[in-house]
């Protein structure tokens, strides 16, 4: 069992999608009981109803099928260690990797609007100041104010510097952002870039312009391209991601709004499904509500079962 402050926000942030899946998994089982098929189809429909994905959701009950026979006396709290323990060896083989950079880190955020991607640039930006990093925000939206105004407020509360300039050319912006970071000795440069549907191809067209002002100033960055998607629209947050993928270059995905939704699955079926890990979760509204993506702790927290539950 893992126990820490982290995982006591990781567990809380999915209470909802915990609670949902542990009210209907309860219900088929009391005490020991001959395990029936229809138990075995309502693990099934549980498991597809917390957004897992029916490919993986019929994959895990084939494993399940394999390893509990029918009619054998089965407690829930067995099936629940099998469920959790069959997840994370699928998910065990892809993890966000380590980037190592030159100074400063740039990571480019990218997303459609909605999805929380200005809260999410606040939270990665307290993230890495909490680590002691020296942390600019660039306000890469420059046609709505509201956007640069919503940054500056989270650029104040996790004590970032805010680079802007209201009705510029994005990519200028960020051009003098960049040179200024280097000269001035920032560890990592957080892009904020309008909001996009992957339909908009003129909004296309300027992130790629982006992209090519950031390599003349640091050719090997952008480091991270990071893909915000909002896990309250269940299997339509996959679509989104393999759609927007397909645009432009995404190293990893924040998956937003976690705890606004009884369908934490969604991040493992976006994780199995993807080529891209997730690698950053949002669990919450405060602004240290954010943590790095760990399949394990993730798991445990989502399928962990206690009796006050």
């Amino acid at each position: 069992m893992i126990f820490s402050a982290a995982f006591n926000r990781l567990k809380q942030g999915l209470s909802r999608s915990r609670t949902q899946f542990n009210n209907r998994i309860s219900k088929l089982f009391t005490g020991s009981v001959p395990l029936t098929e229809d138990m075995i189809e309502q693990i099934e429909e549980t498991l597809i109803s917390a957004d897992i994905g029916i490919d993986l959701s019929l994959e895990i009950i084939a494993d399940l099928r394999k390893n509990f026979p029918l009619d054998q006396i089965v407690e829930m709290g067995r099936v629940v260690e099998f469920l959790k323990s069959d997840l994370m060896q699928r998910m065990a083989v892809k993890q966000a990797e380590e980037i190592v950079s030159e100074k400063p880190h740039v990571i480019l955020v990218v997303g459609v609007n909605g999805t929380g991607k200005t809260t999410s640039i606040g939270k990665l930006a307290h993230y890495y100041r909490s680590q002691g990093k020296k942390v600019m925000l660039v306000a890469g939206d420059t046609f709505r104010a509201a956007a640069i105004e919503q940054l500056a407020v989270w650029a104040d509360r996790s004590g970032a510097e805010l680079i802007k300039k209201a009705a510029a050319d994005p990519s200028g912006v960020v051009y003098d952002a960049l040179q200024s970071a280097r000269q001035r000795g920032f560890d990592v440069v957080i892009i904020d870039t309008a909001g996009r549907l992957h339909t908009q191809k003129n909004l296309m067209i300027e992130l790629d312009k982006i992209q090519r002002v950031v390599k003349k100033v640091i050719p090997s960055a952008p480091h991270e391209t990071v893909l915000t998607i909002d896990a309250t629209t269940g299997q339509n947050a996959l679509v989104q991601a393999r759609q927007f993928s397909k645009v432009t270059p995404v190293d990893h995905l924040f998956l937003t709004k976690l705890d606004g939704t009884a369908k934490g699955g969604i991040a493992i079926a976006i994780h199995h499904n993807l080529d891209i890990p997730v690698k950053y979760i949002g669990i919450g509204e405060q602004i240290e509500d954010i943590q790095e993506f760990d399949a394990k702790s993730y798991i445990e927290a989502l399928f962990e079962v206690r009796e006050s539950e």
